[in-house]
């Protein structure tokens, strides 16, 4: 299967809506394509992320990316941070993921940054290996923690 791979604009929201809500859905999260949209647009507005739109030969989404920007204290440099990576069920094992995983490292370089991080579900050993085969370093040192926090 042939594919392109672009940096997304507000342009493509109508084919990015429905991968964000595939993949929120994919994390348990009801399905909700208001909020995505708003979410996406806001991001994309405010230049808080870097979304790459992966399409099939024949112009239908095929999958994406997100990356959202940060920094090492200890590098004293940039870092983004893979935060989203799906690619819908029929168009999977075509080598979408890997592609976008390319572009995204691509584009981390040439912005200069001296790191890519992603957290993945323990129990997505597919995913890993990917990760795995591109070079990708899984963190033996680090245990990752998270605070929920209440909303307002």
């Amino acid at each position: 299967m042939s594919h392109s791979i672009r940096q997304a604009t507000l342009d493509d929201l109508d084919a990015l809506v429905p991968l964000f809500d595939a993949y929120r859905n994919f994390y348990g999260k009801p399905s909700d394509p208001q909020l995505s949209r708003a979410f996406l647009e806001e991001r994309l507005i405010l230049r808080e992320s870097v979304i790459f739109l992966a399409r099939s030969e024949a112009g239908a989404s095929a999958g994406f990316t997100q990356l959202f920007p940060s920094f090492s204290s200890t590098r004293a440099a940039r870092i983004w941070i893979l935060n989203d990576l799906f690619v819908t069920p029929e168009a999977r094992r075509n080598g979408i993921a890997k592609a976008l995983l390319l572009e995204a490292a691509r584009f981390g370089q040439l912005a200069g940054a001296v790191r890519l991080v992603l957290s993945t579900a323990r129990s997505n050993e597919s995913a890993q290996r990917l990760y795995e085969s591109l070079g990708w370093k899984r963190d033996e040192t680090f245990y990752e923690y998270g605070l929920t926090l209440p909303t307002r």
